[in-house]
């Protein structure tokens, strides 16, 4: 997990944090149609109660956009509430996502994997615009915001806000994240991990509650098409480095990590190779 300076405008990160507040505040009947539990459904409006982790629950609503990349008509399923969601939503998501691409790109160089490495299908997935409202919670201590977990996909960029509430596992300490401001968190997914025969991990993290506070972040997820299999590059395995991880699409990797319950201190990252090892 890095915090990084970026080329998106800090007149577009204010206007998108405006247009977010205005989203959440109009009155529930305005929001009603995209409610849903359907996991299949590529924009939804759902709340922590949904987020099946084996019977827990978080003080959290999400909405959930997806889009193509170009865009095209990709975004016509999005709100038009209010008036300019639209415009705004998609010039922030495809500003960041090219802030992920050229951070892929200078990963490569680090790495010395070719410069276009993770193009194509490696990131060439829907990518996925995630809004996520942490609303001021009576008993911080009892309910957190979303669970600990290890991001199944590439990569993920997170503008979260000047309000606290992303930790990070090191060390079996949760470590408070400090808001930077005009800056992305970043993620490195699972998928990155894999491709790295493990030299990159993904990290643990969490979202805790405040009391007094709403809190409210904006993520980008770059990811794999469902069809691409993902697997140690060659780059990372040889005689005294054989591959970690299976290689395997990366549908059939969501889908199996989909179902992993998770538990108050569960560790992903320990168990990425075990959650392969049920994959068929």
């Amino acid at each position: 997990m890095q915090v990084v300076n970026h080329g998106v405008p800090q007149q577009l990160l204010q206007d998108m944090e405006a247009v977010c507040d205005e989203f959440y505040d109009l009155p529930a009947a305005a929001k009603a149609h995209l409610y849903s539990e359907d996991r299949q459904k590529p924009n939804r409006l759902f709340s922590g109660t949904t987020y099946e982790t084996g019977g827990h629950k978080y003080w959290m609503d999400c909405l959930r956009l997806a889009f193509s990349f170009p865009v095209g008509d990709s975004t016509a399923g999005w709100p038009d509430k209010p008036q300019r969601l639209r415009e705004v939503f998609e010039k922030f998501a495809v500003l960041t996502r090219g802030v992920g691409m050229e951070l892929l790109r200078l990963l490569c160089e680090a790495l010395g994997l070719r410069p276009d490495y993770f193009d194509g299908d490696l990131s060439g997935g829907d990518v996925i615009l995630s809004i996520n409202r942490y609303p001021p919670c009576p008993n911080p201590s009892a309910a957190l915001g979303l669970p600990p977990h290890c991001d199944r996909n590439l990569i993920t960029l997170l503008h979260t806000g000047p309000v606290h509430g992303l930790e990070v596992l090191h060390d079996d300490d949760w470590i408070k994240v400090e808001p930077v401001p005009d800056a992305f968190v970043v993620n490195f997914g699972l998928q990155l991990e894999v491709v790295t025969n493990g030299m990159l991990k993904s990290v643990e993290h969490r979202v805790t509650t405040n009391a007094a506070l709403a809190r409210t972040s904006r993520a980008i997820f770059i990811q794999p098409k469902e069809d691409c299999l993902v697997g140690p590059a060659e780059e990372f395995v040889g005689e005294d480095n054989p591959p970690c991880y299976r290689t395997v699409t990366f549908g059939d990797f969501r889908r199996k990590h989909s179902v992993v319950k998770l538990g108050s201190s569960l560790n992903l990252t320990t168990n990425l190779k075990d959650i392969q090892k049920d994959i068929r």
